[in-house]
């Protein structure tokens, strides 16, 4: 729900997007606690869950907020995905119709924000294994939100007040160096503000706690 959200308004601003979850499978409350509604990632779409749990209980999913979620999500992009599955680097283009997409085509990223520490850890591991092969800094950002609605509104507010922060730094820092100055290494002053621009978002926002660190891809 968190990062859905997040997504969303990214989006909305014209930010280049992308959205993973970092479990085995997508699980849904179902009728029972024990009784969750499972889904594959990257093969199944949110119009496809949308459907079936409409068809399943549409008043117990109505109620539980899962339809409104759903047919938002569905509205965002074609399906969940997995973060553990993503080739970093490898073109998106069958993603065209994912709301953030443009920008985003060649598959890689600067910024990497998750909203539980475990998802962080999930990430940072992750990266960890995979040697960084692209030799490219990539920022990992943990902003703590609950999963609940009111929170995840309020999480994405404060998400894409982050995003204009280090946008701007970054601008200023591609302004002093030149477009391909920056790509070629030039992008460390941005690299090393990172701490201290989140340090001061914290400020702002000091009910979502906050993890960074640096990795490679």
């Amino acid at each position: 729900m968190q990062s859905m959200e997040a997504h969303l308004r990214l989006s909305a601003a014209n930010y280049p997007v992308v959205s993973f979850g970092t479990g085995s499978l997508v699980r849904l409350p179902g009728p029972t606690i024990t009784q969750p509604n499972v889904y594959a990632f990257n093969t199944t779409s949110y119009d496809s869950m949308y459907k079936e749990l409409d068809s399943k209980d549409q008043r117990l999913y109505r109620a539980n907020g899962l339809l409104n979620m759903l047919e938002r999500n569905r509205g965002v992009k074609w399906g969940p995905e997995r973060w553990q599955d993503w080739r970093v680097g490898a073109p998106r283009l069958n993603h065209r119709q994912d709301k953030g997409s443009i920008g985003i085509e060649g598959g890689i990223v600067d910024i990497v924000i998750t909203c539980e520490e475990r998802c962080w850890d999930a990430v940072v591991d992750d990266l960890l294994n995979r040697g960084s092969p692209l030799n490219r800094p990539v920022h990992i950002i943990n902003v703590d939100i609950k999963d609940n609605h009111e929170e995840a509104l309020v999480g994405g507010k404060a998400i894409l007040d982050l995003a204009d922060s280090l946008s701007r730094s970054a601008e200023e820092d591609m302004e002093a160096k030149g477009p391909q100055g920056w790509l070629k290494g030039g992008r460390t002053g941005f690299d090393e503000r990172v701490p201290d621009l989140l340090a001061e978002w914290q400020e702002r926002w000091p009910q979502l706690p906050a993890l960074w660190t640096l990795a490679w891809f």
